[in-house]
């Protein structure tokens, strides 16, 4: 495998994906500070500026080594996590579940946005690769925050919907959330269920 030629289509990858983990992030942080908590405003988290989003392992060491490893088949990473104080909410139950919902619901729109574009506007064949890959990358960061396992976007909205005692012991999961993804992405769980449901959405789209 020819690793150095992969290297400008991962600069290319990274930087859609960058792009849209930036969206996400904002998009989690705006809601809460809408919903009473400050907390992502004043640690510098309430803005588009893609570097106050970044982990060096999940953002940038993570996505390579899935770029490198699949032969530019996958990249796929994760923004660092925007702070929530839930305590500052209005509502901590019921605003939980938006907030949850915000990043998955962003890059949702961010990719309808692009596929309207896409539609209307006759760009070169360049431009309409790079619109693509931006929309079916927001697509999967949508659909695969939306799965209830935590630290995911999903559990946090089911988290809001249960029962305050069961909400706390699903919270537990969370110490072996990582291990129990990283087992359902190895069993190829994900490739049955989350690629089929962003094929279908991209489908809709475009």
């Amino acid at each position: 495998m020819d690793f150095a030629s992969l290297i400008p289509q991962f600069a290319i990858s990274f930087g859609l994906l960058l792009i849209a983990m930036t969206v996400h992030e904002f998009s989690h942080g705006l809601v809460a500070y809408r919903l009473g908590d400050p907390t992502a405003s004043n640690s510098g988290r309430l803005t588009l500026n893609p570097l106050a989003h970044i982990d060096p392992f999940w953002t940038v060491l993570l996505p390579l080594m899935l770029f490198l490893s699949t032969g530019g088949n996958l990249v796929f990473g994760a923004a660092k996590p925007v702070p929530i104080n839930y305590y500052a909410l209005k509502n901590p139950k019921r605003d939980m579940i938006w907030i949850g919902l915000a990043g998955p619901l962003a890059n949702f729109i961010l990719a309808f946005l692009i596929a309207q574009i896409i539609k209307f506007f006759p760009f070169g064949e360049l431009l309409t690769y790079l619109l693509y890959n931006l929309l079916a990358i927001n697509v999967v960061l949508a659909v695969f925050n939306l799965i209830p396992i935590p630290p995911l976007d999903g559990s946090r909205v089911l988290m809001g919907l249960l029962p305050l005692g069961l909400s706390r012991q699903y919270a537990a999961l969370e110490r072996y959330g990582f291990i129990i993804l990283f087992a359902f992405i190895w069993l190829g769980i994900f490739n049955r269920i989350l690629w089929p449901m962003v094929n279908l959405i991209i489908g809709m789209m475009v």
